[in-house]
């Protein structure tokens, strides 16, 4: 197996955009994230770098499970298989929201969850995408990539291309709007969304209305001071960064714009986002920067930073009040862009 090196930095700062003192974040952590972190590190607990793929994945359904807010109803949930080249199928959920009719025809979320292309799955989604459904009055497939190790890069890139194209293939059958797609996702999935939306970019056809990001992957090796800064103690530590890069990119494919999408020759063209930061995420400044790329090369980004947040909090409803006013934010971001409302 390759090697990530995230190189270290002594350097002690956050990003540019929105910071109140360029050399400390301008608000504490939120009591409930340093509850989070108390139970995180109390001692004598796993960390999560040394888990197994197996001992990791049920880690974090089970904080999901804990800390999501109660499922909402919704107008009805499908689960759609979608054929691969090699005849296997990639699953995904699609769920249409409580205020929608049967025969309505719905914009649509594309939606790929985060866990570090390593962990996550559809149902400890459940929640969030339930939510996201009704309170935009869109559709949302949540699509459930495939893993790594056993799936490692670019299985999850092209699941992410598949079901963007399968949609646009199948709009009749799903009762959505193929020239009202978003793509979205936190963290991997976040990073595997603007990879798709590069690459139909230089594609020639139909091309995504918006992206909703949380906290994206933006860059896999970086030396930006909140990778320092937040690199133990807030919970995605340096050493768990590492576990997720290893085992997703095995061959050291860091540089390549699909794993690092701010390594892409250009960012113009994308299509207009809401991108949402934490702010004591060691991403957060790989965030801004790709905010500020994005904007110097033409592109349309609201950004908000999260205060007092760790990566990670937006599935955590019960547990942060922020989360849910962030599902808001994103929702209401959604309707706007495919709904005009």
């Amino acid at each position: 197996m390759g090697t990530i090196r995230v190189p270290p930095t002594n350097r002690i700062g956050c990003g540019t955009l929105q910071r109140a003192c360029p050399n400390k974040p301008y608000m504490p952590l939120s009591p409930q994230a340093q509850s989070l972190l108390d139970m995180a590190y109390r001692v004598g607990a796993p960390r999560f770098h040394e888990f197994s793929p197996d001992q990791a994945r049920r880690s974090f359904q089970k904080l999901q499970f804990a800390f999501r807010p109660d499922p909402p109803p919704v107008a009805s949930v499908t689960e759609v298989p979608m054929a691969r080249p090699d005849g296997s199928a990639l699953l995904a959920r699609l769920y249409r929201p409580l205020s929608a009719q049967p025969d309505a025809v719905l914009p649509l979320l594309i939606f790929c969850h985060g866990g570090g292309w390593c962990v996550g799955d559809v149902e400890s989604y459940d929640s969030l995408c339930r939510e996201l459904a009704n309170e935009s009055a869109c559709a949302v497939l949540s699509v459930d990539y495939r893993l790594a190790p056993e799936h490692p890069f670019p299985a999850a890139v092209l699941d992410a291309r598949l079901a963007f194209d399968w949609a646009v293939e199948h709009a009749d059958l799903i009762a959505i709007d193929p020239q009202r797609i978003a793509l979205g996702g936190d963290s991997a999935g976040g990073n595997l969304s603007i990879v798709t939306a590069l690459a139909l970019r230089d594609g020639g056809g139909v091309v995504p209305r918006f992206l909703l990001l949380v906290y994206p992957s933006t860059e896999i090796v970086s030396s930006r001071p909140s990778r320092a800064a937040y690199a133990d103690g807030f919970f995605l530590d340096h050493e768990t960064l590492v576990w997720f890069f290893e085992r997703y990119l095995p061959q050291g494919q860091g540089e390549d714009w699909r794993a690092s999408p701010m390594r892409a020759a250009s960012l113009a063209g994308l299509p207009p986002m809401l991108l949402v930061g934490a702010e004591y995420d060691p991403l957060v400044d790989d965030c801004e920067a790709f905010v500020e790329r994005v904007r110097s090369e033409g592109g349309e980004v609201e950004y908000h930073r999260i205060a007092g947040m760790v990566h990670g909090f937006l599935t955590l409803g019960k547990l942060f009040p922020e989360a849910n006013a962030t599902v808001v934010l994103a929702a209401t971001a959604l309707k706007r862009a495919l709904l005009g409302a």
